[in-house]
């Protein structure tokens, strides 16, 4: 007699979710329960029988019919499972969530009967693109802002100035205000988490915290304590605060101000190694220019890959985001640890929590992005070839050679795949894509640029000036 086959049958779900709808036989659920009696039987210990010749009945009778039922249901799932998605030849994309739930079926399962089970779980969306060629973007017509090499030198004076104490008058813009502050909310007279300091260093400089309170501190002198009545943004990064009126208590307890070094040639091999001031004026305006021309690059990236995005019609299934949003999290975990915090302590579950609520939309936009771009791949036929690879494989060889730590060839290998897909699609848009440029008063991106080397310029002289200390 032949044995009776599993029967699946798979309806479509919306958010790209499939059902599946399995009839197990009786013969295959009475196989696990007798399998299961067995491996129990093996290992179980009961007064008066030796390992693994207790009676079956006995076995039931002390272990109980439920419990056996429940380890033997778990097998039966769980395999009838795997040869479903055999049969179908489906990959999910998450673990099937059982519909009527463990508990329920557990209450009417009888091996002497065949077993009905519904699972439900989330399947790669099909890709669709409503356009791929010939979209039109628009983007900020920018100028380079010679002001900005000058912006550059001034953050680098004030980098490289004197620190000296100041007795002899009121606090002004520019100054360093030694300061202790305490913080409540105004009404419920609640203090303000993170709103209390007993002494912090504050340059006296617009936005540096919320509005009003470097302001306050402007014409206070040594000794002076005043009450700052100040609003918090509605935009605040923490939300609790958003909007709220609060009561600040501060206390100037010093002063001190910047002594600018003189722009000369001296100040260039102090601050960038350079001959004379000439030189380092040149070397800062082509590092804010190619900043800035990468900076151009990556709006015009950004517009053809949110264009091609608003073309992609697909179902994206929830996993796909929490998947993103856990890669997310585990991300900044590692450059919290980085960093030399203690990750387990900090990463709490009401801060796993938030972050994963405010890292979703992200998310969801990072996924949409991904699956618009392998569309393309998939419309166009484009593709990376092996020796394209191994060609950039061999750039990482000493570096993996080097390296003291275990490299995941496999791991690298898809990334650098990745990479150079990616490289590939951007080009195809760039070159079957329409981009229009449109004049705008304010040059955003010279400012990023500005601010991009601004960054790159302090992290260069703190290295130089650590490397002259281990000299000495």
């Amino acid at each position: 007699m032949a044995k009776e086959a599993l029967i699946v049958k798979t309806t479509p779900l919306p958010q790209s979710r499939i059902s599946f709808e399995l009839e197990i036989p009786s013969e295959t659920c009475k196989s696990f329960v007798n399998e299961t009696i067995s491996t129990i039987s093996r290992s179980a210990k009961i007064p008066g029988f030796r390992l693994g010749k207790i009676p079956k009945q006995v076995l039931i009778q002390r272990i109980g019919i439920t419990q056996l039922h429940a380890s033997a249901l778990e097998k039966i799932i769980d395999n009838s499972w795997q040869e479903a998605l055999k049969i179908k030849s489906i990959e999910p994309l998450s673990e099937p969530e059982l519909v009527d739930g463990f508990e329920s079926l557990l209450a009417k399962f009888s091996p002497e009967k065949s077993l009905k089970v519904t699972l439900q779980t989330d399947v790669a969306p099909e890709l669709k693109l409503k356009k791929s060629k010939g979209l039109s973007v628009e983007i900020s017509k920018n100028k380079f802002d010679p002001k900005s090499v000058d912006e550059a030198l001034e953050k680098s004076r004030s980098q490289f100035a004197n620190i000296i104490p100041v007795t002899n008058r009121a606090a002004k813009l520019g100054d360093i205000a030694v300061v202790s502050f305490k913080g409540k909310y105004k009404g419920s007279g609640k203090e303000i988490v993170g709103g209390t300091s007993e002494s912090m260093d504050l340059e006296l400089e617009k936005n540096k915290m919320i509005p009003g309170f470097v302001e306050g501190i402007v014409k206070m002198k040594i000794g002076d304590t005043k009450t700052l009545n100040l609003k918090f943004p509605e935009d605040y990064s923490h939300e609790d605060s958003r909007g709220k009126e609060a009561i600040f208590e501060v206390n100037l307890k010093d002063l001190k101000e910047k002594e600018l070094p003189a722009l000369n040639d001296d100040f260039a091999k102090q601050s960038g190694n350079k001959e004379s001031l000439k030189e380092l004026k040149k070397d800062i305006e082509k590092q804010l220019k190619d900043n800035f021309e990468k900076t151009q690059k990556d709006i015009k990236i950004e517009a053809l890959l949110e264009a091609l995005t608003n073309e992609l019609v697909a179902e994206i299934p929830k996993s796909m985001i929490d998947i993103e949003v856990r890669n997310n999290i585990e991300q900044t975990a590692q450059r919290f640890a980085q960093q030399g915090l203690d990750v387990k302590s900090t990463f709490t579950p009401e801060l796993v929590k938030s972050l994963a609520e405010s890292t979703r939309p992200q998310a969801e936009k990072n996924v949409q992005r991904n699956l618009a771009l392998k569309a393309l791949a998939e419309k166009e036929k484009i593709t990376v070839e092996k020796d394209e690879i191994d060609l950039k494989m061999k750039e990482y060889e000493d570096a993996i050679s080097k390296s003291a730590k275990q490299i995941d060839i496999k791991k690298l290998t898809e990334v650098i795949s990745n990479d150079l897909l990616k490289e590939k699609l951007i080009t195809w848009l760039e070159e079957n894509c329409e981009v229009s440029e449109k004049t705008t008063k304010t040059s955003k991106a010279t400012k990023t640029a500005a601010k991009t080397t601004k960054t790159a310029a302090k992290t260069k002289n703190k290295t130089k000036a650590q490397n002259k200390k281990e000299k000495n």
